[in-house]
């Protein structure tokens, strides 16, 4: 119970950080970009809806938005034009950035439109409901299930940080070689300036048999 107990506390804050549920504005003629730093081969999946702003009465025509997520390189996964509402998921193909974009038409008098929008990455986007069958799986053995597969995720993740605290310690031992040598440089070059100087002066003196 103990243990099962200190898994819970320690996994708990790190599940907050796979997914984001808000809701936002979007003014008329500009666009606002939601960004998520995901982790390649992660599935990510996404909800988003309008906010009718008369309620039971038709969603009026310029509150429809434009939608589209890409990633860090412009690469595009989702793109979805004059919607009130959707969906989208797909595997992370390359690792950081991804960013889910809504926009509005223009319209006068500029007003805003209010959008529901729910992103979830690695474990917190797992579809647990599909996992359970039917009579065959109790709610404990679900809580088990996610238990094993969020240890799984936190082993993963933390291989990766490890790779990536590799990759920038190589990159800041490659940093500091270059600073080395080009302190060196700099040396050689203020002492080589300094001896000609020196060479020069003396030449100098010598005609003007000052020395």
């Amino acid at each position: 119970m103990e243990v099962g107990l200190l898994v819970f506390i320690v996994i708990l804050p790190l599940l907050s950080t796979i997914a984001i549920s808000i809701r936002f504005n979007v003014e008329s003629g500009f666009t606002k970009c939601i960004t998520d730093d995901i982790r390649i081969k992660s599935l990510t999946v996404g909800e988003y809806s309008v906010v009718n702003p008369n309620e039971g009465q038709p969603l009026p025509g310029h509150h429809r938005i434009y939608v589209g997520v890409f990633s860090e390189n412009e690469k595009r996964f989702h793109d979805a034009r004059d919607v009130e509402s959707g969906q989208f998921g797909f595997v992370v193909t390359e690792d950081g950035k991804h960013l889910a974009c809504f926009a509005t038409i223009n319209h006068e008098p500029p007003v805003n439109t209010s959008v529901d929008f729910t992103w979830r990455s690695g474990v917190a986007a797992e579809a647990w409901t599909k996992v359970v069958k039917k009579g065959s799986v109790d709610a404990m053995e679900l809580e088990l299930k996610k238990m094993e597969d969020t240890i799984k995720w936190i082993h993963e993740e933390m291989l990766y940080l490890r790779e990536r605290e590799q990759q920038t310690l190589k990159q800041n031992m490659k940093t500091n070689s270059i600073m080395g040598w080009s302190s060196l440089v700099s040396l050689f070059i203020c002492l080589s300036v300094a001896g000609l100087q020196l060479w020069h002066l003396k030449s100098f003196f010598e005609k003007k048999k000052i020395i």
